[in-house]
């Protein structure tokens, strides 16, 4: 006969919320303790340089589940938590805005035991809260699988865009830097000390590298994967 698991009293259940948006932590915070679990709310950094301290203070206040944001503000990407916190036997739990599934994918490739959508049903995060408690799964291996070969896909179709800006020529690669910051050809020409043709023909060699059609599209490319220009 198969053992049913133990279930933790939840007032012994210490749950952290690590989230920027204050009203939808308030609510993950009420719901919760109306549960009756032991819930924190941990402040996210001003920026990136914080994520030491951000990981010590949770490590510290020994969650036995973290409710994880991805986009943390100006901290930047939550992603970087989930591995230290899942290798110190934390449970983490996404609770994102983003519709971008392959990154729910990334998370799980870090540790996380699940993702969820910040639109689905406050009862829904409840629920999987409930099933971690009683040590039952909170993902289908179907439903797990499915966003980890989109991060895979994911992962592939970046790694080519990469190689595609690798194939810049570093005064290529600086004057896509100017057209991220919104300087005009002119402006361009006038900084390099050279005609505005010969940065319209470099223009045309970015967006021939880049597969785009565009200026616009060209540097929406390099936000989208975050590529950063060399120094100006």
């Amino acid at each position: 006969m198969t053992q049913k698991p133990q279930q933790t009293s939840r007032s012994q259940v210490r749950i952290v919320i690590v989230e920027d948006h204050v009203l939808f932590a308030e609510s993950l915070d009420l719901a919760l303790t109306v549960e009756g679990y032991d819930v924190r709310r941990v402040d996210v950094p001003v920026d990136g340089a914080g994520a030491g301290t951000l990981l010590s203070t949770l490590l510290r206040l020994r969650p036995r589940v973290v409710l994880l944001d991805l986009d943390l503000g100006a901290f930047g990407d939550g992603v970087r938590l989930i591995a230290p916190l899942a290798k110190a036997g934390i449970n983490v739990v996404i609770v994102t805005a983003s519709p971008d599934r392959g990154r729910w994918g990334e998370a799980l490739r870090h540790g996380a035991r699940a993702a969820l959508s910040k639109s689905q049903p406050l009862n829904d995060i409840l629920a999987t809260v409930r099933r971690i408690n009683a040590g039952l799964p909170v993902m289908t291996h179907e439903e797990r699988e499915e966003l980890l070969r989109l991060w895979h896909e994911k992962r592939r179709e970046t790694q080519g865009i990469q190689e595609r800006f690798a194939q810049l020529t570093s005064r290529e690669a600086q004057v896509l830097g100017h057209l991220m910051l919104g300087r005009s050809v002119h402006d361009i020409a006038t900084a390099g000390v050279v005609s505005e043709a010969t940065v319209r023909t470099q223009v045309k060699a970015i967006l021939a590298k880049l597969h785009v059609s565009s200026q616009l599209a060209a540097v929406g490319l390099a936000h989208r994967i975050g590529w950063r220009p060399p120094a100006l």
